[in-house]
């Protein structure tokens, strides 16, 4: 069992993840959470070293997960000294496979388990089995419910995103009108989390109605398929805003907007950060816009975390990594200024299905990426 010892701002200081480019003080989720964060004693994991790092994936179902696992694979790359083998699982979305994945890990004597679990409920027990073993287990972009089951959380903190994102959207409406909400995949933390925060933002302006509420996938297939079955129900007109958990769905929600006919200037404000082409669009159509990027680069930061663990280096049971907050120029609100405006930011000759916010330096190409791991 791991044991707690007193929280310090100087400690998570440190161990926090390096800021992104605009915004480089404390991560801001660390600094408002009214909660203490745990420090977690990991002396009972203090190794030797090189380590064995068993690596359970949910999926690489989409664009940001693709370049997720980019940003664990180079973070591993920056650690070849101290990681002799690295073993990656992929559960394509499938919470049993993923159960099954880790049992096979456990059998592979790793010294740490590092995990994007499929689900929260269904991955819980597993990785409760692996802590009583004594593999620490770090999750890392979801996790699981029960906080026993894992040493540290790598996070860019879903509620703070969605607060944010939702409290623009309330703001830029006036506090009143008709919302659609479109989160992401059912059952996955980012999703529910995110979900349940806006809904505490909007249930503070009653005269908000929220239109509709559909599960997306953070597909932009979906996300424009049901978009455009909402406006041919609802009529376009009728739809005064679309909150979208990422830039995934949000782009193909504005591409049904456009597919209705509706032009540049009458679509509705929309939300969503990530993906470069939801920033294009933005820039494009000049709608009101507010992006907050779910960093991939804590991909990078989960890596860094677990050989502070397998160190024997005390933890944060939360790592908060920056985001950034992108707006659209005119768009700012009383409560949510920008880091950095939309123009500024949308990488406008760049391919639209680049995942901003990756951390890798400006060269980085999610088809031509590569790094030496070890075997």
């Amino acid at each position: 069992m791991t044991k707690l010892v007193l929280a310090a701002a100087t400690t998570l200081a440190i161990t926090a993840a390096p800021a992104l480019a605009d915004y480089d003080g404390l991560p801001r989720t660390f600094l408002w959470n009214p909660n203490f964060n745990k420090v977690i004693d990991t002396s009972e994991y203090k190794g030797e070293g090189p380590f064995s790092i068993g690596f359970s994936n949910a999926s690489q179902g989409d664009g940001w997960l693709g370049t997720f696992f980019h940003s664990i694979q180079y973070g591993v790359s920056q650690n070849k000294d101290r990681i002799n083998r690295f073993i990656v699982t992929d559960a394509n979305g499938d919470p049993t496979k993923q159960i099954s994945d880790i049992q096979d890990l456990l059998e592979q004597d790793i010294d740490l388990l590092l995990v994007n679990p499929a689900t929260a409920d269904a991955l819980d027990p597993i990785l409760g089995r692996a802590m009583r073993r004594g593999v620490p287990v770090v999750t890392v972009a979801r996790r699981v419910e029960s906080d026993e089951n894992f040493v540290s959380f790598v996070t860019a903190s879903d509620t703070a995103l969605a607060r944010m994102s939702a409290t623009w959207m309330a703001e830029t409406l006036g506090g009143k009108g008709r919302v659609v909400l479109l989160p992401g995949l059912a059952g996955a933390s980012p999703a529910e989390m995110r979900l349940q925060a806006a809904k505490e933002v909007f249930a503070q302006f009653p005269e908000i109605e929220i239109v509709d509420t559909q599960y997306t996938g953070w597909s932009p297939a979906n996300g424009r398929q049901i978009m455009a079955a909402i406006i041919q129900r609802e009529g376009a007109d009728t739809i005064d805003g679309v909150w979208a958990d990422s830039g995934l769905q949000g782009s193909g929600s504005v591409e049904a907007f456009l597919g209705a006919g509706v032009v540049s200037g009458d679509i509705p404000p929309h939300t969503g950060g990530d993906l470069n082409a939801m920033y294009q669009l933005a820039h494009e159509h000049k709608f009101p816009f507010a992006g907050i990027d779910y960093t991939p680069s804590i991909g990078a930061a989960s890596v860094n975390l677990a050989l502070d663990v397998l160190a024997g280096t005390p933890v944060p049971q939360r790592l908060d990594v920056n985001f950034q907050v992108v707006i659209s120029e005119g768009h700012e609100t009383a409560s949510i200024s920008a880091d950095v405006l939309l123009k500024d930011y949308v990488a406008l000759d760049r391919p639209g299905e680049l995942i901003m916010g990756h951390g890798m330096g400006p060269d980085y190409d999610p088809a031509t990426f590569s790094v030496a791991l070890p075997n």
